[in-house]
């Protein structure tokens, strides 16, 4: 599956473009690196900024959203992803699959990049490699990237440092929180593909979690955030085919067909000393997947949300 004229390094540097214009209004903070590099800081962003932050991992290929409530029982916020390009928006682009490792330096990397890197053995699977004369990337981190961290990332992405821009923030901040928790779509489909569906299957996707309050500490910013998705998460995919095959794969997409399912996330983690590796893989999904099959005309939906495990991570 190529990209064709997608571009999704070009398509996120052209928000890039808007987010600078606004840099003042969304409080991001924009600096040139040594090695020409440029990085914007999104700790102080406030939730707009977390929705553009967004829609750059996505290679603003999907609408981001936040909207009211859904129910007394999910008094959250919700973050809400519509997208038509599942595919490239959220397994080539906003995948958190590259881990970013340099001196005293640590980062998860997703955007348009990762595509340009086409490191991941994913890629194999999915397509959407590119070329691309100048790069953006998204980093889950509180510290800015490194001039020995942004020339390695160049390289892999095959353009000079000065051709590669790098956007950043923190779980625990206003941006950092919404754009974790606007992977819902995307932790559904990499779980599929886990699983072994064919995604090409897949046409379209829509998803909804709760926006949890900012952490104090980075580690409990990951236990919600996490938390918003595997017990607060909606996602409704369309796909092609068979019913059988949907109805045979559907109940192993849930969050909750993992055994780690059931307790706050920060709870899990600490039973892997915070070893985010060790956990176990196939937890990581919206807590209810509905598949709409476009051939049959039939909806098959699987798992539930889960309000009380919610109420203990977000502290209400």
């Amino acid at each position: 599956m190529a990209t064709g004229n997608l571009g999704l390094n070009q398509r996120g540097l052209a928000l890039c473009e808007k987010i600078d214009a606004r840099s003042g209004e969304l409080h991001v903070h924009r600096h040139s690196l040594s090695c020409g590099t440029a990085a914007y800081d999104f700790t102080d962003g406030r939730l707009p900024a977390g929705e553009l932050l967004a829609r750059v991992c996505l290679a603003d290929l999907a609408e981001v959203t936040l909207t009211d409530s859904l129910s007394s029982d999910q008094p959250w916020p919700q973050v809400q992803i519509s997208t038509e390009h599942p595919i490239a928006a959220c397994m080539a682009s906003q995948y958190a699959g590259w881990e970013i490792k340099g001196k005293n330096y640590f980062a998860m990397g997703s955007g348009p990049m990762r595509a340009a890197a086409g490191r991941e053995p994913l890629f194999d699977d999915i397509g959407h490699r590119e070329q691309a004369d100048a790069c953006i990337g998204v980093l889950e981190t509180d510290a800015m990237p490194t001039d020995e961290v942004c020339r390695d990332l160049a390289a892999k992405c095959g353009v000079q440092p000065s051709q590669l821009t790098l956007l950043f923030a923190p779980t625990n901040s206003l941006a950092g929180t919404l754009q974790v928790v606007a992977r819902s779509v995307e932790t559904s489909l990499h779980k599929l593909h886990e699983l072994g569906f064919d995604l090409t299957r897949v046409t379209g996707g829509t998803g909804s979690a709760p926006l949890p309050p900012v952490a104090e500490e980075a580690l409990a910013a990951i236990g919600r955030t996490n938390d918003a998705i595997l017990y607060g998460a909606q996602v409704t995919l369309a796909v092609h085919g068979d019913d059988e095959s949907i109805q045979t794969i559907g109940p192993r997409v849930p969050s909750s067909a993992s055994a780690e399912y059931g307790r706050p996330f920060a709870e899990i983690l600490k039973r892997y000393n915070n070893d985010f590796y060790q956990v176990d893989p196939l937890l990581f999904s919206a807590a209810m997947i509905t598949l709409e099959n476009l051939d049959t005309g039939n909806t098959f939906q699987f798992g539930e949300l889960n309000h009380e495990v919610l109420a203990r991570s977000f502290g209400n």
